[in-house]
């Protein structure tokens, strides 16, 4: 499995069946800010956690470029078809369901965030519940994208259920958990090989680094794993 970080919560997987972004957060990015063609080339999946537009990003116009197939809950999958998106190439699931991607499958499963996309004149669409996304890949490792969320007890149902090895962490605070507590949700629910911090340095009302994070999994068998933006790394 190869990954590559871009920044906030944007990741491409790249594995043997598909090449995967999840929360496509390019173009408008501060981390990244060199638009979305090359992390979208060859994209066959698009993936979204939550209906939030750091999250959803570009994905309309790397749907509609691609042809990728979207993962995402129903109401999500609703407004990006009303955006130009092919109902052809919709995936939608919920809380719960696991949904087949041909070459992975990806599982729904609880975050605790909001979910919704801003308009004109300060109106809000609702998109539906947030989530975290358990993706299985036959013959590689299970990967955990949590979405934007706290800490919550049913983690240790995730964990118990999927077993995920790798895990993609929000630490930022604010709008998710900060980095300690992100630590001791991995130490305490989870038997990750690695995690990956993410949600950080974005924007300044999050914080700017992974150090609260990084010491609070010191000690622990789970190796965090802190990727220069725009870099893959094989996992």
């Amino acid at each position: 499995m190869k990954l590559t970080w871009y920044g906030h919560s944007t990741f491409r997987v790249e594995t043997a069946g598909a090449r995967i972004l999840i929360d496509p957060f390019l173009s408008g990015n501060p981390s990244w800010g060199k638009g979305w063609e090359g992390p979208a080339e060859g994209v066959t999946h698009v993936l979204l956690t939550h209906g939030h537009n750091d999250h959803v990003g570009d994905a309309a116009a790397i749907l509609k470029k691609t042809g990728a197939m979207l993962v995402a809950n129903y109401e999500i999958c609703r407004y990006l078809v009303g955006q130009g998106v092919s109902e052809d190439k919709i995936n939608p699931g919920n809380h719960g369901g696991t949904v087949d991607c041909g070459g992975f499958t990806t599982t729904f499963v609880n975050a605790l965030h909001s979910s919704s996309m801003s308009g004109d004149g300060g109106a809000n669409t609702y998109l539906g519940n947030p989530a975290g996304l358990v993706l299985h890949f036959p013959g590689d490792k299970t990967l955990y994208h949590m979405g934007d969320t706290d800490i919550f007890g049913d983690m240790a149902l995730i964990e118990e259920l999927h077993q995920p090895a790798i895990g993609l962490v929000p630490i930022g605070d604010r709008f998710t958990m900060g980095g300690a507590v992100a630590a001791l949700a991995c130490r305490r629910y989870f038997h990750f090989e690695k995690v990956v911090p993410c949600h950080y340095g974005t924007f300044p009302i999050i914080d700017p680094s992974a150090e609260k994070f990084i010491a609070g999994l010191e000690g622990s068998k789970t190796q965090a794993v802190v990727p220069t933006i725009g870099a893959a790394i094989s996992l």
